[in-house]
């Protein structure tokens, strides 16, 4: 007797084994997302801290955005500090309490030039805005340099790890000195960027790496990426569906990060939650219908859109355009692809396996379930926090 071809000896011998193959490998990404919480999340376990350098000669301004709440923790204020609620109860804490963040943020953030210090000083009252679904506090250093010519270098030990309320602080950098432009990413391990040299390379690596872990550890993205997946039935879908959603996110990623486009967190994190449950339940509601799939190219192109605004949002960059801001941008895009493509290449395969057995009509729905479930969540719980932001 001539045996039954490959695909059939698979769907009738080991429908078990590949089911848990690929349960086990959903897990895994699903766990990995969880280890980092989203924006939606309480705090997280790393936080990253954005700059913005100008000036030329002796006279220097830095903007810094950091994290309201831990920025008050970090300085030891008390609970009624760094539990404040609102922009205006914020916004008087930071008032209060200037001379001790001041302290705090000076101490460990520093401008030199030609390797002698700049006087820094609180140039006016810190301001509070929204990044993501999180406040951040804004400071505003006026800096008096000595001399003139020569390089400026910038420090940055802010949120260390000794402090132990996060970890693997980022300080993300960009800077305009003497004419002299660019973008870099500070680290415990490389704390210093000096403006007279030649970083580029270290520039790749860096914002690539900030673009392969705000995927990997962005469970809202990896859950939309998953949904898509889900509900495509063959690779040429998942290959046009992954090329719409590249094309559309890195539209308005570079729109949303050069200032040419801007759109309040406050509605664009809730459209993003959204996307994930109206994917996921149309992947699966969906999927035995007649020209079903007439809808995937058009949604997922809208909802990347949306997807790209978030993702510029999490990188902090909001300024005017330069070969230096295109270099960090694109490393940063390329990261968020590779992660992307390794994610298709692992998962998809596997959810054709396991199409193939008797099982896949119940397992696919349990598997959406949770995604529905945590997406709409998440979309109640930002609506939530953008109607008490413009309420305060």
């Amino acid at each position: 007797m001539t045996a039954p071809p490959w695909s059939t000896r698979l769907s009738t011998s080991r429908p078990g084994a590949a089911l848990l193959t690929v349960v086990a490998a959903l897990l895994a990404v699903l766990t990995a997302g969880l280890a980092h919480p989203t924006p939606a999340a309480a705090h997280d376990l790393t936080s990253t801290a954005y700059v913005e350098v100008r000036g030329a000669g002796t006279r220097v301004q830095a903007d810094l955005d950091l994290e309201y709440d831990l920025l008050m923790k970090s300085a030891w204020l008390y609970a009624e500090a760094y539990e404040a609620k609102g922009r205006t109860a914020q916004l008087h804490q930071l008032k209060s309490n200037a001379d001790a963040v001041t302290e705090y943020v000076t101490a460990r953030f520093a401008l030199t030039h030609d390797d002698r210090p700049c006087t820094p000083r609180l140039a006016r009252d810190a301001d509070v805005r929204t990044r993501g679904t999180k406040p951040f506090a804004v400071l505003t250093l006026a800096y008096n340099c000595p001399g003139t010519g020569g390089t400026y270098a910038i420090s940055s030990a802010l949120f260390p790890d000794a402090e132990s309320f996060v970890h693997s602080t980022r300080t993300i950098v960009h800077y305009d000195l003497d004419g002299r432009r660019g973008s870099q990413v500070l680290t415990a391990g490389e704390p210093t960027v000096e403006t007279g040299g030649h970083h580029e390379s270290h520039q790749i690596v860096e914002f690539f790496l900030l673009g392969t872990e705000h995927l990997l550890f962005g469970l809202d993205h990896i859950l939309f990426l998953l949904s898509l997946l889900i509900g495509a039935r063959t690779l040429r879908a998942v290959l046009l569906t992954a090329t719409a959603f590249t094309a559309a996110h890195s539209v308005t990623f570079l729109l949303a990060a050069t200032g040419v486009v801007h759109v309040p967190a406050a509605v664009v994190e809730p459209v993003i939650a959204a996307s994930i449950a109206v994917v996921a339940l149309a992947g699966i509601l969906l999927r035995d219908r007649e020209g079903s799939g007439r809808w995937r190219l058009p949604t997922v192109f809208l909802f990347g859109l949306v997807h790209g605004l978030g993702f510029a949002g999490a990188l902090g960059i909001d300024e005017s355009w330069s070969w230096e801001l295109l270099l960090s941008l694109l490393s940063f895009n390329v990261g968020i692809e590779a992660v992307q493509l390794g994610i298709i290449a692992v998962v998809f395969p596997l959810l054709l396996l396991l199409r193939r057995t008797t099982v896949h009509r119940w397992v696919l729905p349990a598997l959406t379930t949770p995604i529905v479930v945590v997406s709409l969540y998440w979309f109640w719980d930002r609506v939530s926090f953008g109607g008490a932001l413009f309420d305060s």
